[in-house]
């Protein structure tokens, strides 16, 4: 269960909850980078969620109820956790990672639908639903992704589909109006924060100064941060 928020109006800001059970993450943060790592056993740490040298932040939900039409259909697909890991290596770029996904090229695991919500430095707004659909937004004054498909809203039910943080998030970025910073979007994570699925990451990125905030178990009165110095 995660929350992904992009906002676009006097500031620029990307916020996310990182909700998991039974994972092991930690944190990495630099100059060039602040990601959340996961622990594979076959592969290690892998960075999926964060920020990258050029300002480009991956956030990646699972969607529920699983999807089938999200599982690999042919050999030329990639799925998305290796899309997500591309772009915050470096090893592709924002209009690369668009170009696959709106070429219908991006699939999720097999039997478990993930969806992604990326933000380039200037807010726009890539969300891709594995074998459901790709919208691009320029600039949007909001978006926020918890876990249910964007295509299918409330049509099928699921306890962790995060519907009520998605209507919550939605309200309080509402009532912030033209003013909101990264502060204020950390206190919108800590409503929308998850104890049962607990959330372990809070994470805040303001564009205009590069600077990426976050705290780990809740704990939102002891904050980290680390300022990016963009690639060129």
């Amino acid at each position: 269960m995660c929350t992904s928020i992009v906002y676009n109006e006097k500031n620029s800001l990307v916020g996310l909850n990182l909700d998991i059970l039974d994972m092991q993450y930690r944190v990495s943060a630099c100059a060039d980078h602040v990601w959340i790592e996961i622990w594979n056993e076959k592969e290690g740490w892998l960075p999926l969620f964060g920020v990258n040298a050029f300002g480009d932040f991956v956030h990646m939900p699972t969607c529920w109820p699983f999807d089938v039409r999200s599982n690999p259909s042919y050999s030329e697909q990639e799925n998305i956790l290796q899309m997500d890991i591309d772009l915050l290596l470096g090893k592709t770029n924002f209009a690369q990672t668009k170009e696959l996904a709106e070429q219908h090229k991006i699939c999720s695991m097999p039997g478990i639908t993930y969806q992604a919500q990326i933000a380039d430095h200037h807010g726009n707004v890539l969300q891709v639903v594995p074998g459901q659909g790709t919208e691009y937004s320029v600039r949007p004054k909001h978006a926020v992704m918890t876990n249910f498909s964007l295509y299918k809203g409330s049509q099928e039910k699921h306890p962790w589909m995060g519907m009520d943080r998605y209507l919550k998030a939605e309200a309080l970025i509402q009532d912030a109006g033209e003013e909101l910073d990264a502060l204020g979007m950390m206190a919108i994570l800590k409503e929308v924060s998850q104890t049962v699925c607990p959330t372990v990451v809070s994470m805040v990125y303001d564009h205009a100064s590069n600077m990426v905030t976050w705290c780990e178990g809740r704990a939102y009165d002891s904050l980290s941060s680390q300022k990016i110095i963009l690639s060129e």
